[in-house]
């Protein structure tokens, strides 16, 4: 003997229950079917009860649940079988309208009248399947499953509902079919089992027959290990055992009914949750096994509640404040979700359904009036619009280090925890927040917990200039082959021009986001940040690949909001020290990354390369560094038969310098760089204690536009031949560098012989030599390519990489 039960979807059309037959016809063992209401009724019909008791009129509500079952049966029936179910239906369409009729004229709504109204859906779907299916034999539930009230509902009699149902088996025939939900009294009156009712009516029928096993099919492939409209990458959990399932119920998991597990649990049964509409999918098995080589199996949450804290000094050390306290919330019947109480006994913390709060707040009040006139009691302070989120698995008992792994997760994404709640049995975590972290709560600990097969990075783009889209350009190529090996998902989430924005949650398309951008509505880059907040997404990293000192303003803002900043401008690192400071305290704080490495040697690992010698213990004593690809390419390539001027204009064509070029000659971009290195060396300085010799001389900085500094600068082309050509006569070269030695920074200008590692510095190639404590007579030197937005994109993509850690 098998039970199973079909939910209101499986129930909700002719076509569905077209496959719920199909699904009962291969069963080669007897069964009982237990059915809910078809879909969407009930509620109709606690709307016509509710309209009813207002004095307003119901008759099209119910006249609309008429329709629906009519239509119903006229996909399903002949002729000749409509009027057998019509006749059939006859009793129970007269009985909801008599009764609700008493509800309209008395105004009132009886617990007994209410029962009998919402309890109609499943006697009338319960009778069109057991018309439907051959041989089928209808049972009426009410008959064996016996309550009595308890509270605000109803409590199962389980001895007597046992004993009743034990007692049907031998007038059971192949198909069986019960109304779920309802139930009786001592009286006979109409109970129910409460929303979700069908399942529990299921699962006392298995316990009560001794089933084989209960199947559960629903219009999901099973327990999910998270809510898939939440976490995208939710997957089917093939198998839990029964405390996880009723862990997981408990916690917003609407796949079964909580209560369901008992009785089945009491009588070793095992649950099967099916899909109707998928019926070849595997499911979930729900059994006595446990599987302890996965810690985490699943992750649910509770939404619409609110944190009630009752504190005081005057709690400390005195017996029954507790009991006092559950008792007033018990009896006003208040339903306590989870509880936290601090070692001190100062605080007890609650949560509860925010319908429940100021009748509980009222009646803690109440029972503590004398302690909070005193002062020994502080109140009952309230927090509103909070969320409850629990992890589970058996696999989480004695394992060490699961909460702080699940914290430290949360945390760095900016998620604050109100209150913590963790059973001895070490089963289940749960913890509050705010509800508004909740989309982004869930996504960080399923990804945490290995639960999704991918990690995905949220990326916001502003600047789509040459770096901009070279980086677009490696993150297609790359997003395939990163998804493969490292499980890595990078979405473009957001994307910024100077002028315009767009953002998706799940993902621009890289090949056409720059086409769309340009069709895009206006946007300024406050809005651009502030979206960026507001969305709130898990392992959100910003990224700059402009020059803008109004995009660097921002990055405080979206560090403090635990979004990671990737930049390639140079101007927030270079600003003033207190600046700098600022910015990389605040990542530390909230563990978030604020990483520049492009700000130096676009590609070149050297800020990398200084932090990890800064980090061994080693101390940088003096630096000498290259650092602009563009003007050791200017000067590699100025000649006697080659200007000056002209090979400027070369260098901004081939992508080199900067767009106006004298950001470049007037040395501004290595002062920069210096400031960043010396800082990042631990050295305080300011743009005020390097001395700086410009490439060219200040009068040639004028604000004209950019083609006219280039036909004004080959007045100086001269000039600076006989410079480079008095250092040829010498067999030196000219090299414009940067260089720190005992605090004292220098930029400008200097001429280097054969046996210097500046000498045969070609191209656009960037060189630094760090001399420090582990290296000083061989000192280190990192050398390559330094300008260029290939190189530079590359540098912000590896930086992109290091936010997730791979």
């Amino acid at each position: 003997m098998k039970v199973l039960k079909f939910g209101g979807t499986s129930m909700g059309s002719a076509s569905a229950i077209r496959q719920v037959q199909a699904i009962v016809k291969s069963q080669s063992e007897p069964v009982v079917v237990v059915v809910s209401a078809v879909g969407g009724i009930t509620d109709r019909l606690v709307l016509a009860a509710n309209t009813a008791v207002r004095g307003e009129d119901y008759q099209n509500i119910i006249e609309e649940v008429v329709k629906k079952h009519a239509t119903i049966a006229q996909e399903l029936f002949e002729d000749n079988g409509q009027a057998d179910l019509h006749s059939s239906c006859q009793d129970v369409w007269q009985e909801l309208r008599q009764v609700l009729k008493g509800v309209y004229l008395t105004r009132e709504l009886s617990t007994k009248s209410y029962d009998t109204i919402v309890g109609v859906g499943e006697r009338l779907s319960s009778v069109f399947l057991s018309q439907l299916i051959d041989g089928a034999k209808l049972f009426d539930s009410r008959r064996f499953i016996m309550t009595e009230a308890n509270g605000k509902g109803h409590h199962v009699k389980y001895n007597e509902t046992m004993q009743a149902i034990g007692e049907l088996k031998f007038s059971l025939s192949k198909v069986n079919v019960f109304p779920g939900f309802i139930a009786a009294n001592a009286d006979g009156e109409n109970t129910t089992l409460g929303r979700g009712g069908s399942d529990y009516s299921a699962a006392l029928l298995a316990a009560g027959l001794e089933a084989k096993a209960l199947e559960i099919w629903t219009d999901v492939d099973g327990f999910m290990s998270a809510d898939p409209r939440v976490i995208k990458r939710a997957y089917c959990i093939e198998h839990l055992s029964y405390a996880e399932a009723m862990e997981l119920s408990h916690f917003g998991a609407k796949v079964i009914y909580p209560p369901t597990i008992i009785p089945a649990l009491q009588k070793q049964i095992p649950i099967k949750v099916k899909n109707t509409f998928n019926a070849s999918a595997r499911g979930t098995l729900i059994d006595d096994q446990k599987d302890e080589q996965q810690r985490v199996k699943g992750l649910s949450s509770i939404k619409d509640v609110a944190l009630l804290t009752l504190q005081g000094n005057g709690m400390i050390g005195i017996t029954g404040i507790s009991m006092r306290m559950f008792s007033a919330l018990a009896s006003h019947n208040i339903n306590i979700i989870l509880i936290s109480q601090a070692s001190s006994e100062s605080s007890i913390s609650v949560v509860l359904a925010n319908e429940d709060v100021e009748v509980a707040r009222l009646a803690l009040i109440k029972e503590f009036d004398k302690e909070i006139a005193r002062r020994e009691i502080n109140g009952v302070s309230i927090d509103k619009d909070m969320a409850v989120v629990a992890i589970v698995g058996e696999g989480m008992k004695h394992a060490p280090g699961v909460s702080g792994k699940l914290f430290s997760d949360i945390g760095r994404n900016g998620i604050n925890i109100y209150a913590i709640a963790q059973g001895a049995s070490e089963l289940n975590i749960s913890f509050v927040i705010h509800a508004r972290d909740l989309r982004k709560c869930l996504n960080v600990v399923h990804e945490s917990f290995f639960l999704s097969a991918y990690q995905a990075i949220h990326l916001y783009l502003v600047g789509v200039g040459t770096v901009g889209k070279n980086l677009l350009q490696k993150i297609t190529r790359q997003s395939e082959r990163l998804l493969k090996t490292e499980h890595l998902s990078i979405r473009l989430a957001g994307l910024a021009n100077s002028k315009q924005m767009i953002f998706n949650d799940r993902g621009l398309e890289l090949e056409s986001a720059l086409e769309v951008l340009q069709e895009a509505s206006p946007g300024t880059i406050d809005q651009f940040v502030e979206q960026i907040i507001a969305n709130n997404h898990s392992n959100s990293v910003f990224v700059d690949c402009t020059a803008s000192a109004l995009v660097a303003e921002k990055y405080q803002r979206l560090l403090e909001n635990n979004v990671s900043v990737v930049t390639a401008n140079k101007i927030a690192g270079s600003s003033s020290y207190a600046r700098y400071e600022q910015l990389k305290k605040t990542a530390r704080q909230k563990g978030v990354k604020y990483l520049f490495e492009t700000n130096v040697g676009a590609g070149l690992p050297i800020i990398n390369t200084i932090n990890g010698m800064v980090q061994s213990g080693d101390r940088i004593l003096q630096l000498e560094a290259v650092l602009s690809g563009t003007l050791n390419y200017i000067v590699n390539n100025v000649s006697a038969d080659r200007p000056l001027s002209e090979v400027v204009l070369e260098a901004k064509e081939l992508g080199y310098s900067e767009p106006d070029p004298r950001i470049d000659l007037k040395g501004t971009d290595v002062l920069r760089k210096l400031l960043i290195l010396a800082r990042e060396s631990e050295y305080a300085l300011e743009e005020q204690h390097v001395e700086i010799k410009p490439f060219v001389p200040a009068e040639y900085f004028t604000d004209e536009a950019v083609e006219g500094f280039l036909e004004r600068l080959k007045a100086y082309d001269a000039t600076f031949e006989a410079m480079r050509a008095e250092a040829d006569a010498k067999g030196k070269v000219i090299r414009y560098a940067a260089s720190l030695k005992e605090g004292r920074a220098r930029v400008g200008f200097i001429e280097v012989d054969a046996h210097h590692p500046f000498y045969n510095l070609a191209d656009s190639n960037n060189k630094v030599i760090l001399r420090s404590d582990y290296y000083y007579e061989h000192p280190m030197e990192i050398k390559g390519y330094g300008a260029g937005a290939d190189v530079t994109a590359a540098g912000v993509f590896a930086d992109i990489i290091k936010v997730v850690n791979l």
